[in-house]
């Protein structure tokens, strides 16, 4: 299991931001940005390789990852980790059951006083 150092939502917190009234208190303006499709991207795993072992590479060649089976996978909008979860078998496809909600940190710009 991954430990991650973002913040999680609650499962409480989560309900509330996922629950149909919250959508509808939402002014109409705001409703039409909830229609824009985005890209989401769940990531397995990542690695760097040199050019050169790149270029050898045909098929049933193996590349091994250092992350381990049992750790989260993470689920991507717009370059920002917004969930983590398990990979999951949906039919002949597959799926990612979340876990946990990220949600960004606070952004404070720190304030300097004027001599």
């Amino acid at each position: 299991m991954s430990t991650s150092s973002s913040p999680q939502l609650t499962s409480a917190a989560a309900t509330a931001l996922a629950s149909p009234l919250g959508i509808e208190a939402l002014p109409g303006y705001a409703k039409s940005l909830l229609r824009i499709k985005v890209p989401v991207i769940v990531t397995l795993a990542a690695k760097k390789q040199p050019v050169g072992r790149i270029v050898e590479l045909g098929p049933g060649s193996i590349i091994q990852f250092d992350k381990s089976c049992e750790e989260m996978l993470q689920m991507h909008v717009n370059d920002h980790v917004i969930a983590e979860g398990e990979a999951v078998k949906v039919g002949d496809k597959f799926g990612i059951r979340l876990t946990s909600l990220v949600v960004p940190g606070e952004r404070f710009k720190p304030v300097r006083r004027v001599p």
